[in-house]
């Protein structure tokens, strides 16, 4: 609880002001980076129709605009586990679903401001509904909510979804690092018996390992419940789950010859983190019960049998089975148990274009990277940055080297959450200052892909590993992008990511050269001075974002490589003069 209201508060300029917008952003980026959502979009509002109020926090679509995913934030502020009456998240529900419903009939759009950024979505969102196959509401609040899911609500012909992120929810993913927990799945409930398989424990091994087929109406339920967050996350945004060869003959052979799909099909490969073993009505082993699941070979196949179903509803998947290997994980250290899945996944998928850099975590770069961040000292000798390159290993290591209350308090104030930077982080910050903000706007995982690729081997030669030097640069770029991301969050309505990434590789482009990044290493901050530039800036880089997109979203505009040349080569106002951080001759 503590721990996320202080990343909340670390991000705000301004006291209070803006809170819930902050809060509602980090859970966003959260959810997507573990694949409950998609790249997520901040687009806040609230109005009014007759006597209806409306109410929205953000939104996400998939890539293929066939999913969307919404928002509405309920923030208090508070320290402690507070309760929210259901009653609360219900009427948050109703005015986000009044909003969505609105734009599905064209209702919406006509009565917003043509230049808003609220009225772009809003005709989005009428001229893509009836081709939505996935609709959800996400109410996110840092108070505990006794229901975690409402109803699924009949909204304009779709089925929508309504879920609750709370503090207790959020909590568990991040102080435990391991989201995985809540992908629970009871064989006994899906496929009313345990699966038949065969078990083989592990020996001096990190794994247990079982081979059975699984029924196609369970893997689908399964989708149905998790959706993304059943494919592991290094391979999720490789696999599409409209991929024209793959899926045409799995959704062929699903309603032609459902029978024979087991003898077509390569099977799937799930890690878990626990599994149980129980007897079926012979009297023969199986499995149970499969806690902590991830799909990392078998997405396609996975999500093709929802898909397949939804749209052909007279697919028989009681006829389906579809084979799988389940490794069970036996390992508990984070950074181990990253690098083993992404072993797994790597080999699983060698048959896929999923290239190597796709599975990362145990790269060089990444591992000197983590290094220099345990080594290196910020200027006062006392403080550090930490590079979370295995998901959830500062929790652990608060867990690990806070085993009193003053080490905990002491480890907290040297390495603050407001020092922590991932993966997907570092190379957000290291894109923008190269000037690639298109490529920044394709959203974390994509980014980081693309971010790879320029450390990918060439004539033979690895990379050279960051110096000291180099990671106080990193980081300095880093301080620059997250300093001006607090600054230009109140000062948008929506896409302030876009806007931020857009204006921080505009600062680069044109006072790169100039800025001492020593010197904002030294300083651990960024000065008003180069702020208030930041600010200027980002007002032109906005107008330049608007007036080039030409009725588009600016956040799918913003993905463009003919954006990033207009927006680049726009005419900006010249530079001050009495900016600290330029280099003195």
């Amino acid at each position: 609880m503590l721990e996320t209201q202080a990343a909340v508060r670390s991000q705000l300029r301004d006291g209070a002001l803006y809170e819930e917008l902050v809060f509602a952003g980090i859970v966003m980026d959260h959810m997507s980076e573990i694949g409950m959502t998609f790249e997520p979009v901040e687009c806040h509002f609230e109005g009014k129709v007759g006597n209806a109020n409306l109410r929205l926090s953000g939104y996400s679509v998939s890539e293929d605009t066939d999913q969307l995913d919404l928002f509405v934030s309920l923030y208090a502020g508070v320290d402690v586990p507070t309760p929210i009456p259901d009653s609360e998240t219900k009427t948050a529900v109703e005015q986000c679903l009044r909003f969505l419903a609105l734009c599905a009939e064209g209702k919406m759009a006509p009565r917003l401001d043509p230049s808003s950024d609220v009225r772009s979505l809003a005709e989005t969102l009428q001229s893509v509904y009836t081709e939505l196959e996935q609709v959800r509401v996400y109410v996110i609040t840092d108070r505990v909510a006794k229901s975690k899911s409402f109803k699924t609500r009949d909204i304009g012909g779709k089925a929508v979804r309504l879920e609750v992120m709370d503090i207790e929810r959020l909590h568990r993913h991040w102080s435990e690092g391991r989201p995985r927990d809540e992908l629970v799945v009871d064989f006994n409930d899906v496929s009313g018996a345990p699966l038949p398989c065969v078990f083989v424990p592990g020996e001096n091994d990190d794994c247990d390992y079982a081979l059975t087929a699984i029924p196609g109406e369970a893997l689908r339920l399964l989708y149905e419940k998790f959706g993304a967050r059943l494919l592991e996350a290094n391979v999720r945004s490789f696999l599409s789950v409209k991929g024209k060869g793959v899926n045409a003959g799995i959704q062929a052979t699903l309603r032609t010859s459902p029978e024979r799909f087991m003898a077509y099909n390569n099977g799937i490969v799930i890690v878990a983190d626990e599994m149980r073993l129980g007897k079926n009505e012979n009297g023969a082993a199986g499995i149970a019960w499969l806690k902590g699941l991830q799909i990392v070979n078998g997405g396609q196949t996975t999500a093709s049998l929802y898909f397949t179903k939804k749209k052909y509803p007279e697919t028989d998947l009681s006829r389906v089975r579809v084979p799988a290997k389940i490794i069970v994980m036996k390992v508990q250290d984070s950074t181990k148990e990253e690098a083993l899945v992404s072993d797994i996944s790597r080999y699983a998928n060698s048959q896929n274009a999923v290239r190597q850099s796709d599975l990362s975590a145990n790269k060089p770069f990444h591992v000197e990277i983590e290094k220099l961040s345990r080594s290196v000292y910020c200027p006062d000798g006392v403080g550090q940055w930490f590079y979370e390159r295995a998901a959830g290993s500062y929790n652990t290591l608060l867990a690990r080297e806070g085993t009193t209350p003053a080490k905990l308090k002491a480890l907290k104030e040297a390495i603050p959450p407001a020092r922590r930077i991932t993966k997907t982080d570092l190379a957000r910050y290291l894109n923008a200052w190269d000037q690639r903000p298109d490529i920044v706007s394709l959203g974390s995982q994509k980014n980081f892909d693309r971010f790879m690729a320029t450390l990918a081997p060439v004539d033979g030669q690895d990379t050279a590993l960051p110096t000291v030097a180099e990671f106080k640069s990193m980081i300095a770029k880093a301080k620059i992008y997250r300093e001006a991301q607090k600054l230009l969050r109140p000062m948008f309505q929506a896409f302030q990511a876009n806007v931020t990434a857009y204006t921080v590789s505009v600062v680069s482009e044109k006072l790169g050269a100039s800025i001492d990044l020593e010197r904002v290493w030294a300083k651990q901050a960024v000065s008003p001075e180069l702020l208030c530039q930041i600010a200027t800036w980002a007002r032109e880089v906005n107008e330049a974002l608007h007036s080039t997109a030409g009725g588009r979203m600016v956040s799918e505009w913003a993905k463009r490589p003919e954006c990033r040349e207009a927006v680049m080569g726009a005419t900006y106002s010249e530079a001050a003069h009495n900016i600290p951080e330029f280099k003195i001759a």
